[in-house]
């Protein structure tokens, strides 16, 4: 089958799920073309399955904000047409999914049918698409895909309650490689940043508003005057600058690392004990899993899609949002000895193999075959 694959090609969740499953199904001898304004983050390299194409949007001083759904859904067309793509798989409802609508209008005056797979990631739908200059269009993108998949129930539940739209929506949660693999460099690593008997504390996000950045640091703050711990923020976003000074407030400038945007997340995780996640919302958690899968326990706020994937008492604690104090004692619950915190890993990472790639990608493959099925009826 040939993909085309539309998604941002940046650090966050919807790029990074878009990009490990065109990788996987490149690996299951599927043909994907990824279709975006740059290479993203985590195509590290290309091979005979994978192509990338780059959506260029001309600068024009008629313009006060530039096309880029106009270049987007021009580059579809294209890359539809040159390649014989089979099917479009759009990632974010805007402005993706409108521009894939488009693209399929244009290709169907030239007698070409096209269908469309669109994936609802959270903030497209919760933030972004609820608001009013958009939400006609989102509902109008969501109705005219042929196939709409959510990352999680919640996601879905949240979609009928904001959307005019009675379209069947399937989740079919994020997923995740099995990162348990060894490395025998972790513990000579882990040495450069803490010593034996501190413990690992990690965070990571784009430090936007949304993480509550300020509370990971209070939480740590909490952590570190009973036991002794290392805090890891990795990221960058608006808010970095304001917990680096809660930081300096706090005095422990000493215990935390802010390492900014890394492409080495996972060897972080390796010798981390603990991930805090404390967001106002998360329509899945990708960052979570990664942890579990790292195993990692998650310490993380009650909200949108968490639960889903961090299970209360197994693969960590989940609290109500902003509250500190009980994140706090559930942190110390976890770490306070060796026997109860590997308990937790192992445990956070059996729970993580739910979300396995043999499990997930499957499921995407099943509903690109109802769509083609249906085009070609």
């Amino acid at each position: 089958m040939k993909i085309a694959i539309v998604c941002y090609p940046t650090f966050g969740g919807s790029g990074v799920v878009a990009t490990e499953l065109g990788i996987e199904l490149a690996k299951r001898n599927h043909e994907v073309h990824f279709i975006t304004y740059s290479q993203p983050v985590r195509l590290a390299l290309l091979n005979k399955n994978i192509h990338y194409h780059e959506v260029v949007v001309p600068e024009y001083p008629l313009f006060h904000y530039q096309p880029y759904e106009l270049a987007l859904s021009s580059k579809i067309v294209d890359t539809v047409k040159e390649f014989g793509i089979d099917l479009l798989h759009v990632h974010y409802a805007i402005p993706h999914a409108f521009a894939g609508y488009m693209a399929k209008q244009m290709l169907a005056d030239q007698g070409i049918k096209l269908p469309m797979v669109t994936t609802l990631h959270g903030t497209d739908i919760t933030l972004v698409g609820n608001h009013p200059f958009y939400k006609t269009a989102v509902s109008f993108s969501i109705n005219q895909s042929d196939y709409v998949t959510s990352v999680s129930a919640d996601l879905k539940k949240s979609t009928y309650e904001l959307f005019d739209t009675t379209k069947e929506i399937a989740v079919i949660p994020n997923f995740i490689e099995d990162k348990n693999t060894g490395d025998l460099h972790i513990q000579c690593r882990r040495s450069l940043f803490a010593n034996d008997e501190e413990r690992i504390v990690t965070h990571v996000s784009n430090f936007r508003k949304v993480k509550r950045i300020l509370d990971v640091v209070q939480i740590f703050n909490g952590i570190q005057k009973k036991l002794p711990a290392k805090l890891m923020m990795v990221g960058d976003g608006p808010e970095r600058q304001e917990a680096e000074q809660l930081v300096k407030d706090l005095g422990i400038e000493n215990k935390v690392i802010f390492f900014g945007n890394s492409s080495e997340i996972d060897s972080i995780l390796k010798y981390s004990d603990l991930f805090l996640l404390p967001s106002e919302t998360e329509s899945f958690g990708l960052a979570a899993l990664e942890a579990m899968a790292n195993k990692v326990p998650v310490i993380s706020s009650n909200t949108g899609g968490l639960p889903e994937v961090n299970i209360q008492g197994v693969s960590g604690f989940l609290d109500n949002i902003g509250d500190i104090d009980g994140m706090v004692n559930h942190s110390l619950q976890i770490l306070k000895d060796n026997e109860t915190l590997n308990q937790f890993k192992e445990q956070a990472y059996q729970h993580s193999k739910e979300f396995s790639v043999e499990k997930i990608v499957p499921l995407y493959e099943v509903i690109y075959n109802k769509a083609l099925k249906n085009t070609l009826v």
